[in-house]
């Protein structure tokens, strides 16, 4: 196990970084944590500026102030820093954190592509960071670190933490995907709701309590920045996948429903038994039992991604039903399932 020592959180007002900053100061290696925003508000520790932590120890905020805030940090001898910051914050930031030598876990979007013309389209957001695309390890440990030998994200310097609905949508197709078991140029329809905390911390009319509750509507239909994500972990062509997202009038929770026709006629024993495999010693997925489906009470406030399935008579019309907590195994707990393994221990350490 590699020492942790003094742990960085850059942004901890958004819902992602509370979620974070819950999880680090409840983990066994997180000895010290400082948390850094842009406004104190006069605040020396993290429950003035957010009463549910007070008992929890005085956990220090300091101000985030312009060029002085990575010296500040590396002067306190940081060994990780997470980003909870908006894309084009992070992207800077990250390259400044990594020339300090520190490791940088970021809960953005801004380093999830190896291809900076992807993330400026989809984000529409300057590339001055693409010179350190290439670097970073793309944070879904499912797939990126195996559980007996080689590990990318153990020696990583700069993790890139996917975006919450391409985790659970990933997740539910790659198994399929890598064994080639899809109908040879078939579409895949991934069907996704999430909770109004997907949508971030920042005021907007739309997701007033009034304009959310008792509502449920469709936004950024084939214009998702998480679409180029599923793509690349997918294998998926662009023409293949109609992907859709939904909005409902929760907290927090990923439903994504995916439907696919596979090339040759399958049972659902045999469609568990790939999902059971492939997932094999991977204890933040769970596979559903034969006749039961994932609901999202079951994985709000966890790390858990669930898995379940349904086959059609014919067997080869297959649902995969994917369920996930966006603040949980879509942001702040797969980031610290990402430094676990960095750390080089159990990847669920204060997971569960």
């Amino acid at each position: 196990m590699r020492d942790s020592g003094q742990i960085a959180v850059l942004g901890v007002t958004g819902y992602s970084g509370l979620e974070l900053a819950q999880l680090l100061l409840r983990h066994p290696s997180a000895k010290s944590v400082v948390f850094y925003v842009r406004d104190t508000q006069g605040a020396k520790c993290l429950s003035e500026l957010f009463p549910r932590f007070r008992g929890w120890g005085n956990a220090p905020v300091r101000e985030l102030p312009g060029g002085r805030s990575v010296d500040a940090i590396a002067a306190g001898s940081s060994g990780t820093a997470f980003l909870a910051t908006p894309h084009e914050a992070s992207a800077m930031l990250a390259i400044e954190l990594l020339g300090a030598g520190l490791r940088v876990v970021d809960l953005s979007g801004a380093y999830r592509f190896k291809d900076a013309d992807t993330y400026h389209s989809w984000y529409q957001a300057p590339t001055l960071h693409k010179q350190h695309l290439a670097e970073a390890v793309y944070g879904l440990p499912e797939l990126y670190s195996t559980v007996q030998s080689e590990n990318p994200l153990s020696e990583a310097r700069l993790v890139a933490n996917p975006g919450c609905y391409a985790t659970s949508v990933i997740l539910a197709l790659r198994p399929l995907t890598q064994a080639g078991w899809l109908a040879a140029g078939s579409s895949v329809v991934a069907d996704c709701k999430s909770g109004a905390s997907g949508a971030g911390k920042e005021p907007r009319k739309d997701l007033h309590f009034v304009e959310v509750d008792e509502n449920f509507k469709a936004y950024n239909l084939f214009s998702h920045r998480h679409t180029p994500e599923i793509l690349q972990h997918t294998g998926l062509l662009a023409e293949q996948l109609t992907f859709s997202t939904h909005l409902l009038p929760i907290s927090r929770g990923i439903l994504s429903t995916i439907y696919a026709t596979l090339g040759e006629k399958r049972n659902l024993e045999e469609v568990a038994t790939l999902f059971r495999q492939f997932y094999a010693g991977r204890q933040m997925v769970r596979i559903s039992a034969e006749g039961t489906l994932p609901e999202l009470q079951h994985v709000t406030h966890t790390n858990f991604c669930d898995l379940g399935f349904a086959l059609d008579a014919s067997g080869r019309r297959l649902i995969v039903v994917s369920c996930l907590d966006n603040l949980g195994k879509g942001a702040a707990g797969q980031a610290v399932q990402n430094w676990n393994h960095m750390l080089g221990i159990e990847e669920h350490t204060g997971l569960r």
